[in-house]
């Protein structure tokens, strides 16, 4: 198996953040991991393809919003809160509760 590119904190990219956040689903899947914590890629529940879903855990992973760790056939996302804190303070915050559902 392949190793997953995870970025540095210091290489962590605005743009590439916002990117990775600016997808409805990709909203939902850090939404997720913020509120519940560390999550097998197949227990969020979301309208979409296997395929799919690997793509947008890939742009989250390459952006540096989530940390992907293999243990066995299972794949577990959790997110790099403390990265993203430290690179860009208070971004996740804010972009979360201006999206929250009403």
């Amino acid at each position: 198996m392949r190793n997953l590119h995870h970025p540095e904190r210091e290489q962590l990219d605005l743009p590439a953040v916002l990117y990775a956040l600016s997808d409805p689903t990709r909203l939902e899947i850090v939404r997720k991991l913020a509120g519940e914590g560390e999550r097998a890629c197949g227990t969020f529940g979301l309208p979409a393809t296997k395929a799919t879903l690997s793509h947008h855990f890939k742009v989250l992973r390459e952006a540096g919003l989530i940390q992907t760790r293999v243990e066995g056939v299972h794949r577990y996302n959790s997110l790099r809160k403390p990265d993203l804190d430290a690179r860009f303070p208070g971004l996740l915050k804010a972009i979360l509760k201006a999206t929250a559902p009403r």
